[in-house]
């Protein structure tokens, strides 16, 4: 190649390396990015979205016409994420990541619609046959929002409520995760990799089981393990309120009268339990 091509191949990287410079310019948007996250159970649940607002119009029956599609944002079409199956308005939904619509109505109730088609610019190349959920959902009236907002409120153990709020009106999706199901794969994948001298992992899982009478073989398996590794106050706790579920209220007292002695061998740590402690002990050795 003679030196005269080399100089314009030299100045053509030049050129175009300005102009991918200028291209990388931001500008603040009319609807700009917004990102919410929650954790509900064991699954994560996240919203991206383009927010615009009211400026004084009217939003839903003029902005966004009754009876017709809208991408819950601006921009491209508003994305929600879950990691794991959950029920939407008592309707389950694969983990994924959809599109997200509403479709409102003057005086029915609306429609939620989750697309897997998540490449849409608002409803361009939108295709009903990629919906994966259709939901009913009945919005309320609330304080008056300029600015879209999706948000979480209302978090349990394994339920919540994601809101959408704009101008005067909230519309809501009641969430239910199923965190047993995940919660004893971890617990089996956890127990399996469980160091040798590691008595909390056996009593953590058996106390995550108390309240789940169906596994109560298995929870005293895993807290006779823990027990078996390192005894304390701790465990024995654990041990009193399996059999107390079960109304054997004898061995229960005489454990937790063994979880009281033992905890004066570790008084920081027996402080947070031995108000909770000292009152079963109370009532089991009444009860024997």
């Amino acid at each position: 190649m003679n030196k005269y091509l080399l100089r314009l191949l030299f100045l053509f990287l030049i050129l175009t390396a300005g102009f991918s410079a200028k291209a990388q310019l931001r500008l603040p948007q009319a609807s700009p990015e917004a990102f919410v996250k929650q954790t509900i159970g064991l699954t994560e649940i996240s919203v991206s979205y383009h927010a615009p607002s009211v400026k004084g119009r009217q939003v839903f029956g003029g902005l966004v016409p009754y009876g017709s599609m809208w991408r819950a944002g601006a921009n491209e079409a508003t994305l929600i994420t879950f990691t794991d199956e959950l029920f939407l308005n008592n309707e389950r939904v694969p983990a994924g990541t959809y599109s997200f619509f509403i479709v409102p109505q003057k005086d029915s109730t609306w429609n939620v619609i989750l697309n897997r088609d998540t490449t849409l610019w608002g409803l361009d190349g939108y295709n009903e046959l990629e919906d994966v959920a259709y939901l009913q959902v009945k919005p309320d009236s609330s304080e008056f929002q300029e600015t879209m907002q999706f948000s979480f409120s209302d978090i349990g153990s394994n339920t919540g409520k994601l809101k959408l709020n704009w101008e005067n009106t909230t519309v809501t999706l009641n969430i239910e995760t199923e965190v047993e199901k995940k919660a004893l794969v971890n617990i089996n994948e956890a127990l399996s990799k469980a160091a040798p001298d590691d008595w909390y992992i056996w009593a953590q899982s058996a106390e995550f089981m108390l309240p789940r009478r169906e596994h109560h073989q298995k929870a005293l398996e895993w807290i006779n393990k823990s027990i078996s590794i390192k005894e304390n106050f701790f465990n024995n706790w654990i041990k009193a309120r399996l059999y107390a579920q079960n109304r054997e209220y004898e061995m229960a007292a005489n454990l937790t009268a063994k979880a009281i002695k033992l905890g004066t061998s570790e008084p920081d740590n027996y402080k947070t339990y031995s108000r909770e402690i000292e009152s079963a002990y109370n009532i089991w050795k009444k009860r024997r």
